[in-house]
């Protein structure tokens, strides 16, 4: 008997996953719980368990493909029934048959059924909504066809069937003008996949524009000995951090104040640190005393760590301290938190800093490591930048920026001296967070990095 496995709900109403890698193949048999694929949502790495014991009769997408929640992503042969029996229950079913012939999935039963075989295909705009495929009939010219009258249907524009393919070929076919229904797909099922567009946009020829660039000289050389144009799916952290990044811009009045500081004491306090007994173990930098120094200040302006909840006219002040850090990782930009960071000494930051980079390198983060977050930072002096505008993490009042140190003449004592000077950039919404407000954390932030021992004073 055939099954449908939709691709189930993997966390915080998600409405899509990219299909990664494949751990099966057609005609593989396999357990409940085996793992079928791997698949990136906007947040994590998630592997696919099977829900059935029985054999893999189809793999529905290739890799890259971007999968609706609720959708085909495989077909099983399941023991125990004739091959081609329906997969839905009938009208007599006994009570242990799942509703409205829906099949079972990991979370939830996913979206119904649509056909025995393969699910049904999405039609155009335009075409005819029927609960039930029409019979095909007796052929045209038939001896039955002939005594029955019956006619052959008639075949038309609007009750085509739309090629099979993913929506980043979609996008690139329409990107090149090339008509999807005039390209033979070589994928599983003939799919059209993007090597068929791109070779039926180099038969087609150049045009203008793009195409006139791409037919230049091959021997001219270009960035990197790369192809002229090359074009990559907007995969799905990149289109998460797009689209929370411009809802921050547009939504919440940014205002961005710098500080730049002396932090030679700072940075001797790190040295005489990482010889004591008690941290020799540990990765101290200085972003570690900027995430403790920010908790220190996050004290005296709670507003910096507040959130705006414009739905229900209120203003939610969170009395702890989710310390977000904006990590580059192998999937793009993300933002894991340490959770309950105002509890912790300088050793636990240390040691929560350095398990979440190592975390976030091996591409490891999980849907809990980036939710909840209250106040982030993000360290661009990595980059030996000094400094910058960031933008303010999605439901969160502000974000502090700290640019490389670097040895700078500077007044000291009287007198003009080297000194090891770092630039603070803050910015904070302005709907939750005055400029008297902003500048004061700004400061105290700046004054336990200029002299770690005002921590004692002022906290």
């Amino acid at each position: 008997m055939l099954k449908i496995f939709n691709l189930p709900d993997l966390g915080e109403g998600l409405t899509e996953s990219e299909l990664l890698t494949w751990k099966v193949s057609v005609g593989d048999p396999v357990k409940v719980n085996d793992v079928l694929a791997e698949v990136e949502t906007a947040k994590a790495v998630v592997e696919l368990s099977s829900p059935f014991d029985g054999t893999i009769a189809e793999l529905h997408g290739e890799s890259g493909t971007v999968v609706q929640v609720g959708a085909p992503i495989v077909s099983f042969d399941l023991p125990g029934d004739e091959p081609g029996e329906s997969p839905h229950p009938g009208p007599d079913a006994g009570s242990g048959a799942l509703p409205d012939g829906r099949v079972p999935t990991l979370v939830g039963y996913g979206a119904a059924a649509e056909g025995a075989g393969r699910p049904a295909r999405r039609t155009r705009v335009g075409r005819p909504a029927t609960p039930h495929p029409a019979p095909s009939g007796p052929p045209a010219g038939s001896p039955v066809a002939a005594a029955t009258g019956a006619a052959a249907p008639a075949t038309s524009t609007l009750t085509a069937e739309r090629p099979r393919s993913t929506p980043p070929v979609r996008r690139l076919a329409k990107d090149l003008g090339i008509d999807l229904s005039e390209v033979q797909g070589t994928g599983s099922g003939g799919v059209v996949t993007r090597e068929d567009v791109q070779q039926a946009a180099e038969g087609a020829g150049p045009a203008s524009g793009a195409g006139v660039e791409a037919a230049q000289d091959p021997g001219v050389r270009t960035l990197g000995g790369r192809p002229r144009i090359q074009e990559e799916p907007i995969r799905s952290v990149r289109k998460a951090t797009a689209a929370a990044m411009t809802a921050s811009a547009f939504t919440a009045p940014h205002v961005t104040e710098f500080l730049t500081v002396d932090v030679t004491e700072s940075m001797e306090l790190l040295e005489d640190l990482k010889r004591h007994r008690d941290f020799r173990e540990l990765k101290l930098t200085p972003l570690t005393l900027v995430a403790r120094a920010a908790c220190l200040a996050l004290e005296r302006t709670p507003e910096l760590n507040a959130r705006w909840d414009g739905d229900h006219g209120r203003i939610v002040r969170q009395n702890y301290v989710n310390l977000g850090i904006a990590a580059a990782t192998p999937r793009g930009l993300m933002v894991p938190n340490i959770a309950d960071a105002q509890a912790l000494d300088l050793r636990g930051l240390a040691g929560r800093l350095a398990e979440l980079t190592r975390v976030a390198r091996e591409g490891g983060l999980q849907p809990g490591h980036l939710s909840g977050g209250t106040f982030t930072l993000t360290n661009v002096g990595v980059f030996g930048v000094d400094a910058g505008t960031p933008i303010i993490n999605p439901g969160e009042a502000g974000i502090l920026a700290l640019g490389q140190v670097r040895r700078t003449p500077w007044e000291y004592r009287g007198e003009i001296a080297l000194r090891q000077v770092m630039t603070l950039s803050l910015s904070f919404d302005h709907r939750l967070v005055d400029g008297e407000q902003g500048s004061r954390f700004l400061a105290d932030v700046g004054a336990v990095l200029s002299r770690p021992g005002m921590a004692l004073a002022l906290f």
